[in-house]
């Protein structure tokens, strides 16, 4: 399969070191210094492209690719409050997209234990919920995707909370303190929640792959779910196994519901 990378900073060497390990060719590979390669033969020649670049760019990096007919796999988060008017550009152009908030086989395992348990948990208003995530320094979207992904697993299976609402991204040192000048620079608030609201925390620190905690607490005892990615080179694998499954020319707008419909 010809595969064309869209950001090549990290996670764009990294699924590169995966998809040629798998037997694909990469074909082309964008940056932010050469953009008019969206304009190459190379790029239209691809069988799909994937993409993982910033919130601001995402969005013009998936038009440019229905304009030129290649399927894309969209690995960028913090676009998603235009997600409707993105599938609506998929379909007007008979295209192909597959986004995720996180490609990672394990945390769509995640996801859906988070289902699960939030269902049994109805059962049990004793017991109150927290999520928590930790990612590394540069990560630009707060809360995660992913993390935005787990808590509307909860709040969507869990009838006492209505909705989720983030209290805080807290940016702290190698060694877990307050990192009090970042904190500052960033304006960090911490916020109040009310009963039927899923309080969600993000952390900053150093290089963190990603960590995501579930916990419900009560009065006896406390349930603890955690996943923690251990590199990046999964979220990599979860997107060029997505790339596999969309090059057989399938049309429309999916995620890893449809790859792994629990």
């Amino acid at each position: 399969m010809k595969i064309a990378l869209i950001g090549y900073g990290k996670m764009g060497h990294i699924i590169e070191d995966v998809a040629l390990s798998r037997g694909h060719e990469v074909v082309c590979k964008i940056d932010v210094n050469n953009l008019e390669d969206f304009d190459s033969e190379a790029f239209r020649q691809a069988d799909v492209a994937i993409e993982f670049t910033t919130p601001k760019t995402t969005r013009a990096n998936m038009t440019r690719c229905l304009a030129a007919g290649v399927p894309v796999v969209v690995g960028s988060t913090g676009w998603y409050d235009q997600l409707s008017e993105v599938k609506a550009e998929v379909e007007k152009a008979n295209g192909s997209l597959f986004w995720a908030s996180n490609f990672s086989i394990g945390v769509n395992v995640f996801v859906a234990m988070q289902k699960y348990v939030a269902r049994i948990m109805n059962g049990y208003p004793q017991y109150d919920v927290r999520l928590e995530e930790t990612h590394h320094i540069h990560k630009l979207d707060s809360p995660s995707g992913t993390a935005i992904t787990i808590a509307n697993a909860v709040t969507d299976n869990l009838d006492r909370k209505q909705t989720w609402k983030e209290t805080a991204c807290v940016w702290q040192h190698e060694d877990e303190s307050i990192d009090v000048a970042r904190n500052a620079e960033a304006g960090t608030q911490f916020a109040s929640h009310n009963d039927d609201e899923l309080e969600v925390v993000a952390y900053r620190r150093g290089e963190v792959p990603g960590i995501h905690t579930v916990t419900y607490d009560s009065e006896v005892d406390t349930l603890t779910m955690t996943h923690s990615a251990k590199s990046r080179r999964g979220f990599a694998l979860g997107a060029v196994v997505a790339a596999e499954w969309m090059g057989d020319g399938k049309k429309g707008v999916y995620t890893m519901t449809d790859l792994m419909p629990f």
